[in-house]
């Protein structure tokens, strides 16, 4: 369980959030340097190199990325400079990706932060060049909106990669393309003009998640547990009727992958946000603001309560809850987690992306009369940032690559490095990891200075 300080604020923590970005503002330049327009993107380190990990190429996004949050924090120019090309040069062909349900990640991670940018006033106010972010978005929320999978109850999901039987708890991050595509008023048809309404899709698909890969303890099955969450559900396409839970990159179908339950911790919380911006005539006829939020606000804080419950005591999970290495590892839930044991690896890119959804529930949770809980998810948050920014988490050797060490890809698949004389990976960073570490602590930074608040569907107030 995490040891909650509650002393923490947001500005003890700048003085580590200043330290990312000048380690951060020489690696983004180097893995630039190593990666050229057109390459394969990096993934993973390898021995403190990024590597290629073919699989899809879906983190080229967080690359670039990067790259513009940390010009956002620092007014780097050069720093802009790379997102920007690297937006131009590589994106386009991740905008009409038919074969992936990663639109949010690699699109509003790039062209959205342009556009947020330029809204903000931080770029010139050039017009052509919002019109060309905001088409890229566009498109690119009409060609997820186009990967669905009909329900026999008149729900749907955008299916994942493996295929429309496929709901990944993953996605629930990725509708952010959903979303800005609906607030830029993209329209988007299919057969016979039939039109497909986005606003509608991010909605269902939500609904989807919250009921078939999140758990209640309700007796689902013999291993429902509050807060629980399958990476993957799996559907019957003949009928659209629910089969079973299943997993990609966890241990077990019946335990949880831990940063699969960070995206849906991540996704809600944000997707609460976006709802808030909209209005009751735009949600009404999809189930009106009330039951939509309602939905959403219980699975974001069973999936926050049970990372509160079943992470170590300083935020940083293991890689699966129910790895069968942890019964090894005595009370590991009540110490800190230890990345150099013997038998099973930590993934603190789960914590880099679940941290940020304990601080934008919390504030949320304050702000709609539910103060206990909020001050509870908004304290973790910060305890759980506050580890990431220090050691063994921060990468402070200037030649590794990575931001945040000791990630995890794939387990089951093996992809990770083992070093020589270990039995378990631990010491490497991920593309997604470092992208998140950089985004919570910009998050933190707007609010400890009283900046404008960071959101994807920015600028808001």
């Amino acid at each position: 369980m995490i040891s909650i300080d509650s002393s923490l604020a947001p500005a003890d923590l700048l003085p580590r959030c200043q330290r990312l970005w000048q380690l951060a503002s020489k690696k983004i330049r180097r893995v630039a340097g190593r990666f050229p327009h057109g390459a394969p993107s990096p993934v993973i380190t390898r021995a403190g190199r990024y590597q290629p990990q073919g699989w899809t190429e879906w983190t080229r996004g967080f690359q670039y990325g990067s790259a513009l949050l940390a010009f956002d924090a620092m007014g780097d120019d050069e720093l802009l400079g790379v997102g920007r090309a690297g937006t131009r040069a590589d994106m386009h062909s991740h905008v009409v990706h038919f074969g992936v349900h990663d639109h949010g990640f690699n699109n509003v991670s790039t062209y959205g932060n342009m556009r947020r940018l330029i809204l903000e006033g931080r770029l010139p106010d050039d017009v052509p060049q919002l019109e060309y972010y905001e088409l890229a978005l566009k498109s690119s929320a009409a060609v997820q909106a186009a990967r669905w999978s009909r329900l026999h109850n008149g729900g749907g999901y955008v299916y994942s990669f493996n295929g429309p039987h496929s709901l990944f708890s993953d996605t629930i991050r990725s509708l952010r393309a959903l979303a800005l595509g609906h607030l830029l008023g993209a329209q988007a048809l299919g057969e016979n003009d039939e039109p497909i309404v986005l606003l509608e899709r991010l909605v269902k698909h939500a609904r989807a998640t919250a009921e078939f890969n999140v758990y209640y303890g309700a007796g689902r099955d013999a291993f429902d547990v509050p807060g629980r969450v399958a990476h993957e559900s799996i559907f019957n396409m003949n009928d659209g009727r629910y089969r079973c839970p299943s997993t990609q990159q966890g241990y077990s179908p019946f335990s949880t992958w831990t940063r699969g339950l960070a995206w849906i911790m991540l996704g809600y919380a944000e997707q609460l946000e976006f709802l808030d911006a909209l209005s009751d005539d735009e949600l009404a006829p999809y189930g009106g603001r009330e039951a939509i939020a309602e939905f959403m606000l219980e699975a974001a804080q069973a999936t926050c309560d049970f990372y509160l419950d079943q992470t170590p005591a300083d935020g940083v999970p293991y890689w699966d809850t129910g790895a069968p290495g942890l019964a090894r590892l005595g009370d590991y839930l009540n110490q800190p987690a230890n990345p150099f044991n013997d038998y099973e690896p930590v993934d603190s890119s789960a914590a880099a992306i679940a941290c940020q959804a304990l601080l934008r529930l919390g504030r949320r949770c304050q702000q709609h009369d539910l103060p206990d809980r909020g001050n509870r998810y908004w304290q973790a948050g910060l305890t759980t940032l506050h580890t990431l920014l220090g050691p063994p988490y921060l990468a402070e050797d200037p030649q590794h690559d990575g931001l945040l060490l000791h990630t995890i890809y794939h387990r089951p698949r093996g992809w990770d490095h083992i070093p020589p004389g270990s039995k378990i990976p631990y010491g490497e960073a991920c593309m997604w990891g470092d992208y998140h570490l950089l985004e919570a602590a910009l998050y933190l930074e707007r609010i400890a200075r009283g900046q404008p608040y960071y959101a994807f569907h920015a600028p808001v107030g």
